[in-house]
């Protein structure tokens, strides 16, 4: 078993961007985490579960999720949220979705691996078909019913949001429309998003910006000195003679 195997998987249920646009306006508000929880179970009343009152339904696993990302993401992310939280006042459609899908990978790992698998696909043979991701990600994660479900729900967030589309062929994708992101503050964040995703692990700029998981965006270069100073908690080292690494800065 790999040792993404053992990893949480988490993302049990679709996940609408207009639901993290008013989780995200919670945050902003300065609401914590159990008045969040309230407002979004009566967002979403009439949405998911509709009549349900279970205690663990789907509802009330898709407001986790939405706390995990903006709400209450655990004390790592808070200042990555923080900034989201500024990057989404006056965003643009094309950043607004970029801050989403960074917090979403940040606080959801599981949201990169399958959106890895994605890109990777679509950049091989321009489609992606639902049995290729899911045997991709079943052999990071084991094959678990939990796996085969959370990758099928995360296939129709990506639907959902319009970075993948349905072909007349049932499970087979293509690509959506590819979003610009290249303000050097979103990018120096995306990178940072992109990072956490990665359990922290250092790679090169190039690497981390133009990953497959990235696939919605066609992100700017921005020179790696110029990346750390866009983000106060990313740094730059120097890796042999003549390359860089970017790395999540520690403070001491």
């Amino acid at each position: 078993m790999s040792d993404g195997a053992s990893r949480v998987v988490g993302l049990s249920q679709r996940v609408r961007l207009e639901w993290l646009d008013e989780a995200a306006h919670l945050a902003r508000a300065g609401q914590n985490r159990a008045e969040a929880w309230s407002a979004l179970v009566e967002m979403l009343r009439d949405k998911v579960s509709v009549g349900g009152t279970a205690a663990r339904g789907n509802r009330e696993k898709t407001v986790t999720i939405l706390t995990r990302t903006w709400c209450g993401p655990p004390p790592r992310l808070i200042p990555l949220r923080d900034a989201g939280l500024r990057l989404l006042d006056g965003a643009t459609p094309a950043s607004r979705l970029a801050v989403h899908w960074g917090m979403t990978m940040a606080a959801y790992p599981f949201w990169s691996v399958v959106a890895t698998q994605v890109g990777r696909l679509l950049r091989l043979q321009g489609v992606a078909t639902a049995a290729q991701i899911q045997r991709r990600v079943q052999e990071q994660y084991g094959e678990r019913p939990t796996v085969a479900r959370a990758t099928r729900r995360v296939l129709r967030s990506f639907v959902d949001w319009e970075v993948l589309a349905d072909t007349k062929t049932l499970g087979r994708y293509t690509a959506g429309e590819q979003h610009p992101v290249q303000a050097p503050e979103l990018v120096g964040w995306l990178a940072e998003a992109a990072l956490h995703a990665r359990a922290g692990h250092p790679t090169s700029p190039n690497n981390l910006l133009q990953q497959p998981g990235l696939f919605p965006f066609r992100v700017s270069y921005v020179p790696p000195r110029s990346l750390a100073a866009a983000s106060p908690r990313l740094e730059v080292v120097r890796h042999g003679l003549d390359s860089e690494l970017v790395v999540l800065h520690v403070p001491a």
